[in-house]
C-alpha cells in the first residue's frame, strides 16, 4: 500500500529527531518553493537546518495529519535544540508525487495550560465525518470570514453550538463569552485580530485555515485548526507566529 501523504509531512518533521534524511527524498529539489521566511528558498538551506542539529538533541511528536487533495499537513509538538518546547502546522503542496511547496507556523508552547485547562495539543486526533470535508471546510471559512475577520458577533450562534466551544489557545479562554471578548478587544499583549484568509484546508471533521492579521499588534500568522460537528465549530487549537519585517526574510516568496 503506497504511504499516504500526510504519513510523508510527519515522517519528514520526525527525521529530525532520527536523524534518518530519506523522507527528504519527498521532495523535488528542483521545484521546492520555501515559505518559512527565516531559511532561504530551495532544498540546500533545509538540508544545512537538519545537518547542524546535534545528533539526539531533538524530539518530534506529531499529533494529528491530514490530507487535502494536494495538500498534505501536521500539528507537530517540538522539542527542538536552540528553540525548546515549540508547537507547529506543516503544510506541504504536491505535484507528480513530490513535495514542491512548504508552509509552516511554529510557537514556543506556554508552560501551563490555558483557562480551560487544556494543552496545545491534546483532544482528538484521527478525521471523521470524512464525507462532510467539503462542507465544513464551507463552515470553517464562513466562520473566519464573518466572525474572526468581520467580527460579526450576532452571527456566533449560527456557529456555535449554545455555549460548547472548547479551547486549547492559551489566549482564549471557553466558550461563547470568552469569544465574544477576544472580538470586541483591539488592545493589550493577547488582542487577536484576523485580517486576511489565505487558505482553507480540511479533511473531514478538521480545517485548518491560515491568515494573516495581529497579535498585539504585531504583524503575525495565525494558522487556526476547527473541529467540527453537526455543521457547528467545536473545537479550536492555534499557533501563532511573528512575520519579521521584510528586510529580514531568507527569502521572496512570502509567509503565504
Amino acid at each position: 500500500m503506497p504511504i499516504r501523504k500526510k504519513d510523508r509531512t510527519t515522517a519528514i518533521s520526525k527525521s529530525i529527531e532520527t536523524g534518518k534524511r530519506h523522507p527528504l527524498h519527498y521532495i523535488d529539489s528542483r521545484r521546492y518553493v520555501q515559505h518559512n521566511v527565516n531559511l532561504g528558498d530551495g532544498l540546500g538551506p533545509l538540508l544545512r537546518f537538519f545537518d547542524e542539529l546535534p545528533e539526539g538533541s531533538s524530539k518530534v511528536n506529531p499529533v494529528r495529519a491530514f490530507e487535502d487533495g494536494d495538500i498534505s499537513f501536521a500539528h507537530i509538538e517540538y522539542h527542538l535544540h536552540g528553540y525548546g518546547h515549540v508547537a507547529g502546522f506543516e503544510v506541504h503542496r504536491w505535484e507528480d508525487d513530490r513535495i514542491v511547496e512548504h508552509w509552516d507556523n511554529l510557537e514556543p508552547v506556554p508552560e501551563e495550560a490555558g483557562s480551560g485547562g487544556r494543552t496545545v495539543f491534546d483532544g482528538p486526533t484521527e478525521p471523521t465525518d470524512l464525507h462532510r470535508t467539503a462542507s465544513n471546510k464551507r463552515l470553517a471559512e464562513r466562520f473566519v470570514r464573518e466572525v474572526l475577520v468581520a467580527r460579526a458577533v450576532e452571527a456566533l450562534p449560527e456557529f456555535l453550538a449554545g455555549g460548547e466551544f472548547a479551547q486549547h489557545s492559551h489566549r482564549w479562554g471557553d466558550g461563547v463569552e470568552e469569544l465574544k471578548r477576544l472580538l470586541t478587544t483591539d488592545d493589550g499583549e493577547d488582542a487577536t485580530v484576523h485580517h486576511t484568509l489565505h487558505r482553507v484546508l480540511g479533511e473531514g471533521d478538521f480545517v485548518l485555515t491560515m491568515s494573516e492579521g495581529t497579535v498585539g499588534g504585531v504583524h503575525s500568522a495565525l494558522f487556526d485548526l476547527f473541529r467540527l460537528s453537526e455543521d457547528k465549530v467545536v473545537e479550536h487549537w492555534e499557533v501563532v507566529e511573528p512575520i519579521p519585517p521584510r528586510d529580514q526574510w531568507q527569502n521572496d516568496n512570502g509567509k503565504f
